[in-house]
C-alpha cells in the first residue's frame, strides 16, 4: 500500500511534468491521514470492547481483533488495487456494476447464512460477505454516471426524475426481503441528495420524498419488531428489559462517560450488558471510556472527511467533471448519513438501525467498501489536480516556445475521463 501511495505522485504523470513533483502535490495525503486515524481508532475500541464477548464464545479473547486487523489489512489490499483505476473507467463499467449488486443481493437470498433472523451474507471460505454493502458503492456510481447522461432529462421532467427511483425501487424490493431496512434509508437519503444537487426541481424533489417517507413509515409500522424498535427509541424506560434494553444500556455507557470517561478498558457496559458492542454499538463503548471529548474527535474526523468530499465534489462539477463531481458528492452525503445514524442511534437520538460507524465498527465488508470510498475521492481529487497541473505546465510551455523564433508546435493531447 505503502508503495502505491508513494507512486502515486508519478503513476501517469509524462516525463516533462514528473520535474515538479516537489513543488506539486497530485494528490491530498489528508486522506489518508483520516483514514488511518479512523483506522487505528476502531482498532483500540474493537479490541476494547468485543474481548469479554470473545473470551466467552471462542475462549480467545483476541478472536475480534485479529479478524479485524485482517479486515483492515485486505482493505489496503485492495486500496492499493483500486487506487490505480482511472475514474473513466468506474463511469464505463456502471451499469455492470449495477448488475454485479443485483446479483449479489439476489444469490444471499438463495445461499445466504441468516444470522437473527437476517439474511445478509454470503459465506465465501472463512470469508463472509455483506451484500448490502457493495451494493451501496455499485449503485451510487450507477447512479452518478445516469446523472451525467440524463442530467438535463432529470432538472426538466418528473421522468427523468422518476427513472432512478425505479432502480432504487428494484435494490430496495431485494433488501426488505432480507430484511435490512437500514441500508435502504442510506441508499433513499444519498439518492434524493444528489438528485437535489445535480438540479432536480424542488417540487419533485419534495413531492417524491414525501411519499418515501411515507412509504418508509408504513414499513416500519406494519413491521412488528420495527415498530418495537420505535417505540422503545420514544421511551427505552419503559421497557429496560425488552424492547428498550439495549439503548438503556448505551445510554448507561454515555451517562458514565461524561467529559472524559472512564479511560481505555475501563467500560462496564461492555461486560457483556450491552449488546453489539463491538460492531453497531462501539460508539457508546468510546463515549464510556473517553467520554465527550472521545465523540468528540470522532465527530470532527468524520465531518472533517464529509467536508472534503462534498468540496471535491464542487470542485469536479465546477471543472466540468460531472461523473466525479456526483460520485464525491454521494460518498460525502453517504458517510455523513451512515454516521450520523450510528452515533445518532446509540445517543437515543433516532431508531435504532443495524448500520456499521465507517472505519471504526468491526465488520469486513463495510471497511473494506467505506476504504474503497475513500479510495475513489483521492482518485477523483489526483486526476482533478492533474489536469490542473497539465493545462498549467502547457500554459506555461507556450509562453516560453512565444519568445522563440517560429516553429512547428507539438501540443500534447490531455485524455479526459470517457462520457457514455
Amino acid at each position: 500500500m505503502s508503495l502505491s501511495f508513494a507512486n502515486l505522485s508519478q503513476w501517469a504523470l509524462p516525463p516533462w511534468l514528473q520535474t515538479d513533483e516537489r513543488t506539486v502535490e497530485t494528490f491530498d495525503r489528508s486522506y489518508i491521514i483520516l483514514a488511518f486515524s479512523m483506522y487505528i481508532i476502531g482498532l483500540i475500541m474493537v479490541a476494547s470492547s468485543s474481548m469479554p464477548i470473545a473470551e466467552r464464545l471462542f475462549d480467545n479473547p483476541f478472536h475480534f481483533i485479529v479478524r479485524h486487523m485482517i479486515y483492515i489489512i485486505l482493505s489496503l489490499g485492495v486500496a492499493a488495487f483500486t487506487l490505480q483505476i482511472p475514474m473513466h473507467r468506474w463511469h464505463e463499467y456502471s451499469s455492470k456494476l449495477l448488475l454485479i449488486a443485483v446479483i449479489l443481493l439476489v444469490v444471499v437470498l438463495v445461499i445466504g447464512r441468516n444470522v437473527n433472523g437476517a439474511t445478509r451474507w454470503i459465506s465465501v471460505g472463512p470469508i463472509t460477505v455483506q451484500a448490502a454493502e457493495p451494493a451501496k458503492l455499485f449503485f451510487f456510481c450507477y447512479l452518478s454516471a445516469y446523472l451525467v447522461r440524463r442530467r438535463n432529462e432529470v432538472m426538466e421532467n418528473i421522468k427523468g426524475f422518476a427513472k432512478p427511483l425505479m432502480v432504487f425501487g428494484l435494490l430496495s424490493g431485494l433488501l426488505l426481503m432480507q430484511p435490512d431496512l437500514g441500508t435502504i434509508i442510506v441508499m433513499f437519503v444519498t439518492t434524493f441528495g444528489l438528485l437535489f444537487l445535480a438540479g432536480a426541481k424542488l417540487w419533485q424533489f419534495i413531492a417524491i420524498s414525501g411519499v418515501g417517507i411515507t412509504l418508509l413509515t408504513m414499513l416500519a409500522y406494519f413491521s412488528p419488531y420495527r415498530w418495537a424498535r420505535v417505540t422503545g427509541f420514544l421511551d427505552p424506560w419503559k421497557d429496560p428489559f425488552g424492547s428498550g434494553y439495549q439503548l438503556t444500556q448505551s445510554l448507561m455507557a454515555y451517562g458514565r462517560g461524561e467529559t472524559f470517561g472512564q479511560g481505555l478498558g475501563n467500560s462496564v457496559q461492555k461486560l457483556e450488558y450491552l449488546p453489539e458492542a463491538h460492531t453497531d454499538f462501539v460508539m457508546a463503548v468510546l463515549a464510556e471510556e473517553f467520554g465527550f471529548i472521545g465523540i468528540s474527535v470522532i465527530l470532527l474526523l468524520s465531518m472533517t472527511l464529509v467536508f472534503k468530499a462534498l468540496l471535491l465534489g464542487r470542485k469536479a462539477v465546477n471543472q466540468e467533471k460531472y461523473f466525479e463531481g456526483f460520485f464525491a458528492y454521494a460518498i460525502g452525503i453517504w458517510f455523513c448519513f451512515q454516521a450520523a445514524v450510528n452515533i445518532g442511534a446509540s445517543a437515543g437520538v433516532v431508531p435504532t438501525k443495524g448500520l456499521t460507524m465507517p472505519l471504526i465498527s468491526y465488520g469486513g465488508s463495510s471497511m473494506i467498501i467505506m476504504t474503497l470510498a475513500v479510495v475513489i475521492l483521492i482518485r477523483i481529487d489526483h486526476e482533478i489536480r492533474l489536469q490542473s497541473i497539465q493545462a498549467t505546465s502547457r500554459t506555461t510551455g507556450d509562453h516560453k516556445d512565444s519568445n522563440k523564433k517560429p516553429r512547428k508546435v507539438h501540443q500534447t493531447k490531455i485524455i479526459e475521463s470517457e462520457n457514455d
